[in-house]
């Protein structure tokens, strides 16, 4: 132990850098999966915890071999935000290679044995994410022998001392201020269910989910269902009729469109006040992952797309935590409502939306694509747009500075972003035969061994039919209770109606969908207090802008998509719609670059003057052309006359901590 000395203080002042302004455990994840802010504690949660450590303070430390028994051995430094590794024997290293492993990069742990009934040993395994130097994760491990004891008991003991402590600080749960830290400080396993779209973006959702999102919250020590959609609206009609008890959380593996589906089908259940506070996650698999570019940079990750994007999203999800949601109640021409998490557009960007589901194979460059043909057929809008201004101004001081300032209109400009059941239910998953060993399938008590480590690539190989010569193999600590993950304990959730089914092979992608989807009525829901009736006359509070758009935009969170922040300073739940519109007159030129602008959310910067934008809490458009596109969250609904109003908070999204330390290049 004391061979570390000032070469480890060293390293943990290095590296304590990184970890600087830090705001410590994320205090909405205190408690269980997914709980608002402000929810009441159940008595376990009511006793005070210790403060938070400062983000490099020590909480454990120890001496510890590797496996093989012929490598070196390891000081090991446990902090809030990493896990501090130098190397002792047979060479000392101060700043060995890989040394820092940020607790942001890790999906989970375990404890495993020895095969070997005469090792004493026990053995702390840890599943890690890093970045390589070109910004891509891969998956790695690392393994540590616990042998500071003669008897492997005592060494067990000490090895999930260890894996408890992490597992808490992954979770957000306090460590008790006495350290006796236990396995018994850890609630049960979350319980999720997964719908997969196997269609979504390029087709490969179905194969990213189970050659990576499987086994990722696997590792976590989650336990879920998975379901494959079959068509449209699919998702809505499960949830309608889902018993909503047995779950800790609800999360789509596809684009936007499929958490479009959850909502509405959670809102419209006559329990909809119950239903909506299940939370639901999203893990990016469409072409179409807006959410998800918020959801990445709330985490702290810096701006990615494809395999890398939901690697980080998976990454937030296996340390659970649950942030407020603010819903927009939309009412159409025809009456109906439904409700959005995302975005209502026209003109420019619901055309752009729309014209290029042609191009689905080609997935987010669909979008490139469409712009380059909007903008060579650029179309101008007649319209009017409505809106009841906010109480409070933007998140931060505006300037309006180049943005005209009309008698019926007032225009804000942010700053520049930070840098930064009615159908069967089968095909569910947790137990069926996948290409992935069954035990990947377990829960944090019953990990899998080590020869599975392999999935995903960076795991070390291990011979499955040891000989005797060597190390002996590791394999799950027997000692452990039965996972609740496991196919067994997969038989009482309350999805297993039917025979399970292999899941088919995705095949070719379908065919576009039609113009226009059905809608369906949201018959629930909270009322639209702040709405006058679709076509009465609007309160004398309400600011009315009309003329020719190019295009009109309301988005409640920061991304149009995951790699556009059309409002840089929009929270999930600032209670805030906000506005953004393009009046007619702009050159292509202009409205490229601020497209272009839009990646790093720094296109009210340019200083256009058809751009305008405003915050509100609810607003009435109305087009006055015959014809056009209009789209709620990139589903194309009826067009004509619309309205909506935001509703603070009304659900509840799993985001992960906030990141404390930006990430990337």
């Amino acid at each position: 132990m004391g061979a570390v000395g000032a070469d480890l203080r060293g390293s943990l002042a290095e590296s304590a850098a990184c970890a600087e302004g830090a705001e410590g455990l994320d205090q909405e994840l205190t408690g269980s999966w997914g709980r608002e802010p402000g929810s009441t504690p159940d008595r376990a949660e009511a006793m005070a915890p210790p403060p938070p450590p400062a983000a490099s303070t020590p909480l454990l430390h120890g001496e510890f071999g590797s496996y093989p028994a012929r490598g070196p051995r390891f000081a090991l430094t446990l902090t809030s935000q990493a896990l501090h590794i130098q190397r002792l024997r047979p060479k000392p290293e101060a700043r060995p290679r890989g040394g820092l492993v940020p607790l942001a990069e890790v999906s989970g742990c375990c404890t495993l044995r020895s095969c070997s009934p005469s090792d004493p040993g026990a053995y702390v395994c840890i599943y890690t994410y890093p970045q390589g130097r070109r910004g891509g994760r891969r998956r790695a491990t690392r393994t540590f022998r616990v042998d500071g004891a003669a008897t492997y008991e005592e060494n067990r003991a000490e090895a999930q001392r260890w894996a408890s402590a992490l597992t808490c600080l992954l979770r957000g749960l306090p460590l008790p201020g006495d350290g006796e830290i236990t396995p018994d400080l850890l609630p049960r396993p979350a319980r999720l269910l997964l719908l997969v779209n196997p269609f979504g973006g390029r087709g490969l959702a179905w194969q990213w989910c189970k050659n990576h999102v499987l086994p990722m919250i696997s590792e976590a020590g989650l336990s879920f269902n998975l379901i494959q959609t079959e068509r449209q609206n699919h998702a809505r009609e499960l949830v309608q009729g889902l018993s909503l008890g047995g779950w800790d959380g609800i999360v789509t593996v596809s684009g936007d469109g499929l958490l479009y589906e959850v909502l509405n089908g959670l809102l419209d259940r006559p329990d909809w006040q119950e239903a909506v506070k299940v939370p639901v996650g999203i893990l990016p698999c469409g072409s179409g992952n807006a959410l998800a570019g918020a959801v990445n940079q709330r985490g702290g990750f810096a701006p990615c797309l494809g395999l890398d994007l939901l690697l980080n999203c998976t990454l937030l999800l296996c340390r659970g935590g649950g942030h407020p949601l603010d819903l927009l109640s939309v009412t159409l021409a025809s009456g109906s409502r439904c409700f959005s998490f995302l975005s209502v557009a026209w003109g420019f960007v619901s055309d752009v939306d729309i014209h290029s589901e042609r191009f689905r194979a080609l997935g987010s460059a669909r979008f490139t694509l469409g712009t380059v043909l909007g903008l060579a057929t650029l179309h101008t809008y007649r319209g009017r747009l409505s809106y009841l201004p906010a109480c409070a101004e933007p998140a931060s001081p505006t300037s309006a500075s180049g943005l005209p300032r009309a008698k019926s209109e007032l225009t804000l400009a942010p700053d520049p972003a930070p840098p930064v059941a009615h159908s069967p239910l089968h095909r569910s998953v947790s137990d069926l035969p996948l290409p992935l060993p069954q035990p990947a399938l377990a829960s944090p008590g019953s990990p899998e061994p080590l020869p599975i480590l392999s999935l995903n690539g960076g795991g070390p190989e291990l011979a499955g039919d040891w000989g005797g010569a060597g190390d002996a193999p590791l394999s799950p600590d027997p000692l452990l209770p039965s996972p609740p993950g496991s196919p067994k304990a997969a038989l009482l959730s309350p999805i297993t109606e039917g025979p399970p089914e292999v899941p088919a092979s995705p095949g070719p992608p379908p065919p576009p969908p039609t113009p226009v989807a059905p809608e369906a009525e949201c018959k629930w829901g909270p009322p639209d207090h702040l709405l006058p009736p679709l076509g009465s006359p609007l309160p004398p509070d309400w600011v009315t802008l009309e003329g020719d758009f190019v295009l009109m935009l309301a988005i409640s969170p920061s991304h149009l998509g995951a790699d556009l922040v059309a409002a840089p300073h929009a929270r999930f739940d600032d209670g805030l719609v906000h506005l953004i519109w393009v009046r007619s007159g702009i050159s292509r030129a202009m409205l490229l670059r601020l497209f272009l602008a839009m990646e790093h959310g720094s296109h009210f910067s340019l200083g256009c003057p058809q751009l305008g934008y405003a915050t509100a809490r609810a607003f009435r458009l109305e087009p006055l052309t015959p014809r056009g596109v209009l789209t709620v969250d990139g589903e194309q609904v009826e067009y004509g006359p619309l309205q909506a109003q935001i509703h603070p908070g009304l659900g509840t999204l799993l985001t992960g901590p906030p990141g404390s330390c930006r990430q990337g290049p």
